[in-house]
């Protein structure tokens, strides 16, 4: 079930080093992982790992965050309310072309004879360095050194630093810099289904010509090219501005025509005498601003770049990352292979994330074409918690760009029947993009997990202002639609039911009652009605102008009450679990122990009928909720639903290994916790999921903050009270981390008989530690000690616990576990958890 406990990487080619990935060997069969690995980016920029010379290379890319052409959806069959218009990232020109030839004799790195060769991601300074000896087919040695960036201070800047040495003779160089459209109307583009077989994670291809050329401008040592897409009306701009530093003698020759833009350099070189070329890169993109505008924008960049030069880049880049470590580092200590891979996880979240200034952050960032661009849940559950405790005005971004989509969303609302706003399962656009409804626009839980988000930021950073002035039309439009779409059973006892939707689980659709959606929507109800009674107290002007704006009448709020408290929450007493749904126990058990690895993931060799009659899980959904809604079970439930559907998931999903190790780390199976952690770690480091070459899977890379501070750290956040539950891997010796809450930055270190809190900046914080209250202010720092560790489980759940373990009826007997829960409850847990059935 894609469980690892080891360090998958070959690190005789990428060795440990904590504060660099490194590889030290050139491999052509791995360029597809490696051009993932080492791309760099800012949230709005993002170029692929490509070599510069422009030859070699999986997927040559250069993204720009939510740069993106539409098509129409064609169904087999058509339906109304269906989605019409697909959306896919556009692979946008390439400016990392810097073509070298010696005596003219081109650099072909898969073909050259290369006598040393390293390449170096920087997690500190936030760059790319690659440093390669290259003897000719002539004898002559060559030194090829480059460093890449894109710029956090500047969103729109990129540079390449690109410099060769002859070791031993005089060469004849040429070097051919150049912005190169490689969508030239031939179909290049085909990182989709359209080659290798069908796979929805990956991209669509384009069918035809998607950048239309629109303005194409030489002065000097510039050059720009304009674009604007064929049918999403959107338009580019692409500049590159070129410095030659040499003591050589050396002439210029430059081109530009619709689809390529070359400056190219002659240089009569001398040995031991090197030749650098620094090459500014800016992008601009907009919708209904044209090309020439946006080439003026190009300009200044560049102007500005020029003013500042690389060097002044290079040292604003540290400056930004040293601020972004302070705030956001996880230390483990005594397992650097680990602590390679943590930073590397977060130094990816940065970059997916830092500079999307009001767009949205995408299931693959900026660093490959993978799900098509989009954006998912992806961004509230798995990135927002990592951002919003440690980069809280980059999390305020992603909430607005979602506040944007709200006129959207109500339109999807209505467009499906139902009051308020649904907002997109993918989208680029604000549009729904999802042509399979039933795994796509039926996760109706993407309202209540974007109003999640919400709340959980402004809790944490008491930026109630945000709320009052708009964010808190999220709340409103979303309870209206949970309410609308839900529906009375009064046969008997009243309770509130929601028929017809898909949860997490993407292996189970279009279900009644789904356990995780129910209990989401309950939050979101409850949160909408919570926040709107507060607003009407303690800003009563708000308030009537969130009534006037929205026509929201009291009585509404009432409503979502009650619907809340007679949400219906599925639970089996005779398992002593929470059904996935209100069918979901009546179904066969998936044989996964007898799947062969050959036949995974399942959605790639099975038909969707032959996945949806057995109980087998894509990806975590009740114990999902466990952890976003914790304190709503007791821990006897969370013990005995962790053990039932563990074995039934097969993690074909990236999101899964996430939350498995957290509540596995709360329940007490440490190792399978740490196992399941390591899975996570790996995800694109190790290509896991063999699929890393289409782009970082951005959720995992937040979701590792959350498996070290959520998991281990045992932090939780119940509407804004701060609890840990520390839970230590046993052979890891300190864990630190920190986290902002409203303006406070607390300092955590984790170990074995202790966790110490010391507050960095702000006020303080108060805090509990299972159970105890803590205050951390300024001055020494908080000690409290741990008596243990905690509940400790040995052994797995295993499929083979559930298979065979029947009643006459037929049904299920809940799966075995070691050690009954009656004896792993933790102390003083009254207070934290609601008695009984959730």
């Amino acid at each position: 079930m894609n469980r690892i406990d080891s360090d998958p990487l070959d690190r005789s080619r990428f060795p440990v080093d904590e504060w660099s990935l490194r590889e030290t060997e050139f491999s052509a069969a791995l360029q597809g992982r490696t051009e993932s690995l080492f791309a760099v980016g800012n949230g709005y920029l993002g170029l692929r790992g490509n070599l510069e010379e422009g030859r070699d290379g999986h997927d040559h890319g250069t993204f720009i965050n939510g740069f993106h052409e539409t098509w129409p959806i064609r169904h087999a069959e058509e339906a109304f309310g269906f989605a019409r218009v697909g959306q896919t990232i556009v692979n946008v020109p390439d400016a990392k072309v810097i073509r070298l030839y010696v005596d003219d004799e081109p650099l072909v790195i898969s073909e050259a004879e290369l006598l040393a060769y390293s390449r170096v991601l920087d997690f500190r300074d936030g760059v790319l360095i690659r440093e390669l000896e290259w003897r000719t087919p002539a004898g002559k040695r060559v030194r090829v050194c480059s460093r890449r960036m894109v710029s956090f201070t500047d969103r729109h800047l990129g540079a390449i630093d690109y410099e060769v040495t002859l070791l031993d003779a005089d060469a004849s160089i040429l070097i051919s810099s150049q912005i190169l459209n490689r969508q030239d109307g031939v179909d290049e583009y085909t990182a989709g289904n359209g080659v290798g077989g069908f796979d929805p994670r990956k991209a669509e291809a384009f069918r035809e010509r998607v950048l239309q050329p629109a303005l194409r401008q030489e002065r000097e040592d510039r050059h720009l090219l304009g674009y604007r897409t064929t049918h999403s009306a959107m338009t580019l701009a692409c500049g590159v501005e070129h410095t030659l530093l040499t003591d050589c003698e050396w002439d210029r020759s430059s081109s530009i025509d619709d689809d390529v833009a070359k400056h190219v350099y002659r240089v009569r070189a001398r040995a031991g005498v090197p030749v650098r070329l620094v090459k500014m890169l800016s992008y601009h993109t907009a919708v209904g601003v044209p090309p020439s505008a946006l080439a003026d924008r190009c300009h200044r960049s560049l102007d500005r770049a020029r003013e500042l030069t690389l060097a002044g880049m290079t040292a604003q880049q540290r400056e930004w990352l040293d601020g972004y470590w302070e705030r956001s580092d996880v230390v483990v200590d005594g397992h650097p292979d680990i602590q390679q891979a943590v930073r590397w996880n977060l130094f990816q979240a940065a970059q997916a994330s830092a500079r999307t200034d009001g767009g949205g952050i995408a299931a693959k960032g900026v660093s490959g074409s993978g799900y098509g661009g989009h954006y998912f849940w992806d961004t509230e559950i798995y990135v927002l918690p990592f951002l919003t405790y440690t980069s809280p005005n980059v999390a305020r971004n992603a909430l607005r760009f979602r506040q944007g989509m709200l006129d959207a969303a109500r339109d999807r609302a209505a467009e499906l029947n139902q009051r308020g706003a649904l907002f997109p399962w993918r989208t680029i656009n604000g549009l729904e993009s999802s042509a399979y409804y039933a795994a796509g626009t039926a996760q109706y839980h993407i309202d209540a997990d974007i109003s999640h988000a919400l709340v959980q930021y402004v809790e944490a950073t008491a930026d109630w202002d945000y709320l009052s002035r708009g964010a808190v039309d999220i709340l409103v439009e979303t309870a209206r639609m949970w309410e609308d779409l839900g529906f009375w059973r009064r046969n008997g006892d009243s309770s509130f039911h929601i028929h017809g939707v898909t949860g997490p689980d993407e292996y189970t659709t279009v279900v009644n009652d789904n356990l995780y959606t129910n209990v989401m929507a309950r939050a979101n109800l409850r949160a909408a009605a919570r926040i709107c009674r507060r607003l009407q107290s303690s800003d009563p002007r708000a308030f009537d102008r969130l009534q006037r704006r929205l026509g929201l009448e009291v009585g509404e709020i009432e409503d979502w009450s009650q619907a809340a408290e007679a949400m219906h929450v599925p639970y089996d007493s005779r398992l002593g679990i929470h059904p996935q749904d209100s069918q979901f126990l009546e179904k066969e058990v998936w044989d996964l122990e007898s799947t062969p690895n050959g036949q995974r993931p399942l959605l790639l060799h099975y038909h969707p009928l032959v996945i949806y009659r057995f109980q087998v899980l894509k990806q975590t959904d009740v114990v999902l909720a466990l952890l976003l809604q914790g304190d709503e079970f007791t821990p006897e439930q969370k013990l005995n639903d962790f053990a039932y559907y563990d074995p039934l998931t097969t993690g074909d999903s990236t999101l899964s290994a996430v939350v498995q190790s957290i509540i596995a780390a709360e329940i007490g199976y440490k190792d399978l916790a740490r196992e399941y952690f390591l899975s996570a770690l790996y995800v694109d480091l190790g290509d896991l999921h063999r699929n890393t070459p289409d782009g970082v899977h951005v959720a995992s890379t937040g979701g590792i903050w959350s498996t070290l501070v959520f998991g281990f750290g045992g932090m939780r956040d119940w509407r804004g009270r701060y609890t840990f539950d520390p839970r230590l891997p046993d052979d890891w010796e300190r864990l630190e981390f920190r986290i902002t809450l409203r303006g406070s930055r607390v300092r955590a270190e984790l170990r074995r008989e202790s966790i110490t809190f010391t507050l960095e900046e702000g006020v303080g914080v108060d805090v509990e530690v299972r159970g105890e209250p803590v205050s951390v202010r300024l001055g020494a720092p908080v000690v409290v000690p741990l008596d243990g560790q905690g509940p400790r489980l040995t052994g797995t759940p295993r499929t083979s616990d559930l298979e065979g373990s029947r009643r006459e009826d037929g049904s299920l007997i809940m799966a075995s576990v070691p050690t009954p829960a009656s004896d792993l409850l933790v102390e003083d847990v009254e207070d934290a958890v609601r008695p009984g059935p959730a």
